[in-house]
């Protein structure tokens, strides 16, 4: 069982390390690792998940194609054999982990959609009756489904957390038109998943996406709904009213938020039986769409 905290690959260009993700740089390409790095409340963890890495970039992979004729994506292979040359050393590390892609210009705007009312939504909702500046109606339960998709934007922070912003305050930092056309995208994106997810017994709460620019283009980037993005629930378990069983990174937040962690760095240490449940509620969200 495979374990990848980071990469260190001296002759290949590092273009940064994300939370989960280490980037080389190949000029008007990027090779994209994923680690089995987790993260929570925006710090990194000192314990990983196995396999962590391979099971978001299967998926991702197939969300790409599976969206491709609403939006192009950045994905250009995952197969080794076709990545460039200096990195057939790594093979064995790079396998079924890493994506080739073209680079983009990033829009700094993560795109948020949310069907469901549920974390931070439902926080805000809870004091103000709305999300992200949308009002919603009163009287809204825990997890209810909205009468229809809302589009939440956040800040892409370079460090610390992402913040909910308004769909005004995303037209004042990327423009009307490009704001008007990644909402779009994202709210079908959504759509077309959600209701895919439906056949397979899943309900997609909420998931968020990022784009990039390209001769003019609108590219989606990074990853696709995976556990690490999105809110898988279990359909059979679903009730209005708590916060259903997921199959994401929400166990590990539950995990955290409950022994009190202040959620400033260091992270505390993960115990086996709660690093063991996290890669199986990953590993059946990946059966449950691709096998």
């Amino acid at each position: 069982m495979s374990l990848i905290l980071t990469t260190n690959f001296p002759d290949l260009k590092l273009f940064k390390r994300g939370k989960v993700r280490d980037i080389y740089d190949f000029g008007s390409e990027l090779l994209i690792v994923a680690t089995d790095r987790i993260s929570a409340f925006d710090v990194v963890l000192q314990d990983g998940i196995p396999n962590k890495g391979i099971i978001l970039t299967k998926l991702s992979c197939f969300w790409f194609n599976f969206t491709a004729e609403i939006v192009k994506n950045h994905l250009i292979t995952s197969d080794v054999n076709l990545f460039p040359n200096e990195t057939y050393k790594y093979r064995d590390i790079l396998q079924g982990r890493t994506i080739l892609v073209k680079k983009t210009q990033v829009i700094p705007i993560e795109c948020v959609v949310r069907g469901y009312l549920t974390g931070s939504g439902w926080n805000e909702y809870l004091q103000t009756n709305t999300v992200s500046g949308i009002k919603l109606p009163s009287g809204l339960k825990q997890s209810e489904k909205l009468a229809e998709p809302i589009f939440t934007p956040t800040t892409k922070a370079k460090s610390g957390h992402d913040e909910n912003i308004s769909f005004k305050q995303m037209q004042d930092i990327i423009g009307d038109e490009l704001s008007a056309k990644l909402k779009d995208i994202s709210i079908k994106i959504y759509q077309k998943a959600s209701s895919y997810a439906e056949t397979k017994g899943i309900i997609i709460a909420d998931t968020k996406m990022e784009f990039g620019l390209l001769n003019g283009d609108v590219i989606l980037i990074d990853e696709l709904l995976t556990p690490d993005s999105t809110r898988f629930w279990d359909a059979s378990k679903y009730k209005v009213g708590i916060s259903p069983p997921s199959f994401d990174k929400q166990y590990v937040r539950d995990y955290l938020a409950n022994i009190n962690w202040d959620k400033k760095p260091p992270a505390p240490k993960l115990p086996d039986e709660i690093i063991l449940k996290t890669q199986e509620k990953y590993q059946r969200i990946l059966e449950k769409f691709l096998i």
